[in-house]
C-alpha cells in the first residue's frame, strides 16, 4: 500500500499531515493528541512540514495554529522535491561514471588472442552493442544476410544510436550492405540514417550483390561475427567476438576489394519498407 512515506515524509510527518486534513486549523497541542505524535516531537514535525510547504501557520493567533495545504498541491510539491533529488542523484552518478571511465580506460588492452561468445538474440545484441561502443578509430559493418531472429526495427535503432556515438568519438564508419538488407530496412531506421548519418564526413554506406555473412570489424583488431543456427535458422543465433590482429587483417583484406567495387548508396533515394 502506498503512503506519504513513499514521497519522503517520516511516519510522524505523515500522521500529522493527515490529521490536519481532518481537523482543519488547529494548535500543535491539539494536533499532537489527534495524530498520536508525541508532544515533544510535534513542533519539529510541524517545522519540517512547513519547510516542505505542506502546512501553513497563523502566527498572529495565540496559541499558534496550523492548517494543511490542499492534498493536490501538497502531493505536487512532494513529487517535485523527489524529482529534484533524483536529478541531483543522476548528476552525481554521471560524474562518478565520467571519473571511472577515465580511470578504467588507463588499463592495458588485451594482448594476443581473446574471444567470447553470446547465445540467443538478446545476449547477442547486447554483445554487439557493447563492442560497437568500444570502437576508437574505425568501424566496418558488413550486413549480407538478415537473421530471422533480428527485429530489424528495434535492433536497427539501437545500432544507429551506437553509430552516432562512434562518429561523435571521431570513429570512421563504413557500412557495406546487400540490396536485400537495404530494402528490408524499416522506414524509421532509414529515415534516421538520412537525417543524421548520410552526410556525415566520417560515415559512408555502399551496397553490393552476393555479400555473404554478417560481421563487424572494430579498429582493425577485433571481429564480431553473427552465427546463425545451422540446424534451424528460426532458432536464436549466436554472436562471436574475436580479438586477433592477424585474423582481423585477413578480414580487412577480404573486405577492401568488395568495398572498392561496391556502389555508394544514397539512403535518401531508398524507399524503405515499414
Amino acid at each position: 500500500m502506498t503512503s506519504l512515506r513513499d514521497l519522503g515524509l517520516s511516519e510522524y510527518e505523515a500522521r500529522a499531515y493527515r490529521s490536519l486534513l481532518r481537523t482543519g486549523a488547529t494548535t500543535a497541542k491539539e494536533l499532537s493528541r489527534a495524530s498520536d505524535v508525541p508532544m515533544g516531537r510535534i513542533y519539529d514535525v510541524l517545522n519540517s512540514l512547513e519547510q516542505h510547504s505542506l502546512v501553513r501557520s497563523q502566527a498572529a493567533s495565540r496559541p499558534k495554529k496550523y492548517v494543511a495545504v490542499e492534498p493536490d498541491t501538497a502531493l505536487d510539491r512532494l513529487l517535485e522535491t523527489k524529482r529534484r533529488e533524483l536529478e541531483e542523484k543522476a548528476e552525481q552518478y554521471e560524474a562518478v561514471v565520467d571519473e571511472l571511465t577515465d580511470e578504467l580506460e588507463t588499463a592495458e588492452p588485451v594482448q594476443g588472442q581473446f574471444w567470447t561468445a553470446a547465445v540467443g538474440m538478446e545476449e547477442s545484441v547486447d554483445l554487439l552493442l557493447e563492442r560497437l561502443s568500444a570502437a576508437d578509430s574505425s568501424l566496418v559493418m558488413v550486413a549480407g544476410t538478415l537473421s530471422p531472429q533480428f527485429d530489424l526495427g528495434r535492433v536497427g535503432e539501437l545500432v544507429t544510436d551506437e553509430l552516432e556515438a562512434a562518429l561523435d568519438r571521431g570513429v570512421e564508419v563504413s557500412v557495406l550492405m546487400s540490396p536485400k538488407i537495404v530494402s528490408s530496412l524499416p522506414r524509421s531506421v532509414g529515415q534516421r540514417y538520412v537525417d543524421r548519418l548520410e552526410n556525415h564526413p566520417r560515415f559512408e554506406v555502399r551496397t553490393t550483390e552476393q555479400l555473404p555473412g554478417t560481421f563487424n570489424l572494430i579498429d582493425d583488431v577485433e571481429v564480431c561475427i553473427e552465427v546463425p543456427n545451422p540446424l534451424d535458422p528460426g532458432e536464436p543465433f549466436a554472436m562471436i567476438d574475436l580479438k586477433d590482429a592477424e585474423f582481423a587483417t585477413d578480414i580487412r583484406e577480404m573486405f577492401d576489394p568488395r568495398w572498392a567495387e561496391a556502389k555508394p548508396l544514397t539512403l535518401s533515394n531508398v524507399e524503405a519498407d515499414d
